[in-house]
């Protein structure tokens, strides 16, 4: 069943995300960066199994984040990937401390909601923390080699390599850097250095699956379309 809606939330995120590219051209774009990042920081809290391995959830909407900076690379150029790595910033820590100050709030005898808030975002401080440190090494490195790759070889052939490399790299660090901090004394060693690695491994298959959505985001910008 895990396998089947990985899958159906994969094509999801996809269909959104080109969705509001074609409505609202790179707006839409910048619309998606934080509902990746919210939504990814909170999904990541639950630990499932897929493909018989121990992964957290939020992996496929946080991939997808690369896949929007990558477009907005490729049409628009590096400073407008920038902004919507900023724009990712924003969202996270206005997040972050927004539900830490709900939290302080005592809760009246009739809430029965403070309690499941308080499981997901009380680790919040940590994740965000983590996310922050990851989403700026790997999304800064992420669209710099983006761009570079882009300079050395610009047609539009090659926009899968760039894709490609830059994102699986940049995918590399960012599961390297959230899952140590995040998590390193949460899990045994075993289950963190599980969580890590297929952590990256999915994201690596949300990195290679979403290259032809690039390729028709890239169409349709020529074509002025968006």
């Amino acid at each position: 069943m895990n396998i089947l809606l990985w899958f159906i939330m994969l094509i999801i995120n996809f269909s959104a995300i080109m969705l509001a590219y074609r409505l609202w051209g790179k707006l839409g774009l910048f619309i998606w960066i934080p509902i990746s990042v919210i939504a990814a920081n909170i999904q990541v809290v639950k630990t499932v199994e897929i493909f018989g391995f121990i992964a957290t959830l939020g992996n496929i909407v946080y991939a997808t984040s690369f896949l929007v900076t990558d477009i907005l690379n490729e049409n628009y150029g590096r400073k407008d990937a920038s902004k919507a790595v900023g724009i990712g910033f924003f969202a996270l820590i206005s997040m972050t401390a927004l539900m830490q100050f709900a939290l302080m709030f005592v809760p009246h005898e009739s809430d029965f909601a403070h309690d499941s808030i308080q499981t997901i975002f009380g680790i919040m401080p940590r994740i965000a923390l983590g996310s922050l440190a990851a989403y700026a090494l790997s999304q800064l490195h992420d669209v710099w080699s983006y761009d570079r790759l882009k300079e050395k070889r610009p047609g539009k052939r090659y926009i899968w390599i760039r894709n490609n490399l830059s994102t699986m790299i940049s995918q590399l660090i960012d599961s390297l850097v959230f899952t140590l901090i995040a998590f390193a004394g949460v899990f045994e060693t075993a289950v963190l250095m599980e969580i890590m690695l297929t952590t990256y491994m999915f994201k690596w298959i949300v990195a290679a699956a979403d290259t032809p959505f690039i390729y028709l985001a890239r169409d349709w910008k020529d074509k002025g379309i968006v």
